[in-house]
């Protein structure tokens, strides 16, 4: 009896301390993450609307909802978004560029967790330059990548979606 109660003393202590040092830990990589993060988002952002300088969040309370994006001589050129779609192993996040006429600039994978060597190819340029020059009617038009359809339809319809919202939102007075 006295050997079971030391036992889950060590036990417990054990699980305290690890649960300690895990917050710890969290507590100062916390920061970290989040800086990485905004700066992989301010190369996303350029990299979908390469011509744009300024990037200006527009949000809905917390959550940005798009950018609104500038070029050198301050002329509003077009948005960049984020849209998530669900994919075959899980969610699809994707950022993407679109001027002010509707038409897609380019898109980048953000996060994905599919099948590699098969639902990885969404990453693949073959795939994502399919995207550019698009307006958003055409967006339904592009190929899937054979192997990876659900995948493929994830993106498609995730940014035509978001596309379409951000437009309806840009229409707005």
């Amino acid at each position: 009896m006295k050997e079971i109660i030391r036992y889950s003393f060590i036990l417990g202590l054990i699980c305290v301390l690890a649960g300690a040092l895990l917050a710890i830990v969290n507590a100062k990589t916390k920061p970290i993450i989040i800086a990485n993060a905004k700066a992989e988002e301010k190369v996303s952002l350029r990299s979908v609307m390469p011509e744009g300088e300024r990037f200006e969040p527009v949000k809905s309370q917390e959550e940005t909802i798009y950018y609104k994006v500038y070029n050198k001589e301050g002329e509003f050129i077009g948005v960049a978004f984020k849209s998530q779609g669900k994919g075959y192993s899980g969610i699809i996040e994707t950022m993407a560029g679109m001027k002010k006429d509707g038409t897609i600039t380019a898109i980048k994978i953000l996060s994905q967790t599919e099948t590699p060597g098969l639902g990885t190819g969404i990453k693949e340029p073959s795939f994502t330059d399919r995207f550019i020059h698009k307006n958003i009617q055409e967006l339904a038009t592009i190929q899937a990548i054979t192997g990876a359809t659900i995948s493929s339809k994830a993106i498609i319809d995730s940014v035509r979606k978001k596309a379409e919202e951000v437009r309806g939102l840009l229409e707005k007075p």
